[in-house]
């Protein structure tokens, strides 16, 4: 695969080369800081990015790119399957043409892999926001990640006679769970399909992985019609990946897992419960009905590299 140059980016001064998984540290320094200072938390953990980095299908040689300071990471970005970008530049570096030259990389990987569209979140009125859309971005969708406060709970949700929620056990559980989530997500999500592996990367070979974070919903048959997966980070539970088989929904399934996946969660030692959901759902109103709160808004934006003249 050939690398898009890195050397002609025009940053005169800082040195410039691919990441290696050792950086991972200094990425999560670098995007925990933008974080605090643009939705004023640390949500991002740096499990987030070891189990990012692991997927087979993406190659931190070449598609990944550090902007260094000295010994000191001043920005990075990446791009997977041609399509999504992940970018941060840290404060008192910016206004150096740092973000300009990272998002013009993003577009040479897209157009390299041959995606031709190439996009990332970024919170709502934040310095990225702004660079984006005066690089000529425009918005695809937004997204919220909304919180179950502190001492706040969801009302039970009975679960449907013939119907079970129980913790995975096994790959076969493991790859249930996928099936369902990719057929969920598949309904509003255009990508292509997310392979086994790279779903493992992300969420059985994440750090501090355990089996019974994947919580299984079970039909009459023993088959399974529903998941929902948690992650703990200190005293929150999140839920990253809620799906419940099409012909199976309205029945109260997802809340059913919902309130489980919460109740389990402090079990273990939150205090709170998050999870985020964005406009090509719908889902937002149900969260916010069951209590839930919006705690920050992300705007993803992208724009189309095949359009565009190569540089």
């Amino acid at each position: 695969m050939i690398t898009p140059d890195i050397n002609d980016l025009g940053l005169a001064g800082y040195d410039v080369r691919p990441l290696t998984p050792e950086d991972a540290p200094a990425v999560y320094e670098l995007m925990a800081a933008g974080e605090l200072e643009t939705i004023g938390v640390v949500a991002i953990e740096e499990a987030d990015i070891v189990s990012d980095w692991q997927r087979p299908s993406f190659d931190l040689a070449t598609q990944s790119i550090g902007v260094f300071a000295g010994a000191r990471l001043v920005g990075y970005a990446e791009v997977s399957m041609g399509r999504r970008a992940d970018a941060a530049v840290a404060a008192d570096h910016r206004r150096r043409g740092i973000g300009t030259a990272l998002a013009e990389w993003t577009q040479r990987v897209s157009r390299r892999d041959g995606s031709g569209l190439v996009g990332q979140p970024v919170p709502h009125d934040s310095p990225g926001e702004r660079l984006l859309r005066s690089l000529g971005y425009r918005e695809l969708w937004t997204s919220w990640v909304l919180e179950m406060p502190e001492g706040a709970t969801i009302e039970p949700q009975p679960v449907p006679d013939g119907f079970t929620v129980r913790p995975a056990q096994d790959e076969a559980d493991f790859r249930a769970a996928h099936v369902v989530v990719e057929d969920a997500f598949l309904e509003w999500s255009e990508r292509e399909r997310e392979t086994y592996e790279d779903f493992a990367a992300q969420v059985v070979l994440r750090p501090g992985f355990e089996p019974w974070q994947i919580r299984l919903m079970t039909g009459p048959s023993g088959e399974v019609v529903g998941t929902s997966i948690l992650q703990l980070a200190e005293d929150c539970g999140y839920v990253s990946r809620l799906a419940v088989r099409r012909d199976r929904r309205n029945r109260g399934l997802a809340r059913a897992l919902l309130v489980d996946s919460f109740a389990v969660a402090r079990e273990r030692g939150a205090t709170r419960s998050e999870l985020s959901t964005d406009s090509r759902t719908g889902a937002l109103g149900l969260y916010e009905k069951v209590g839930m709160q919006v705690t920050s808004t992300w705007h993803h934006l992208a724009i189309d590299t095949a359009t565009r003249t190569a540089s």
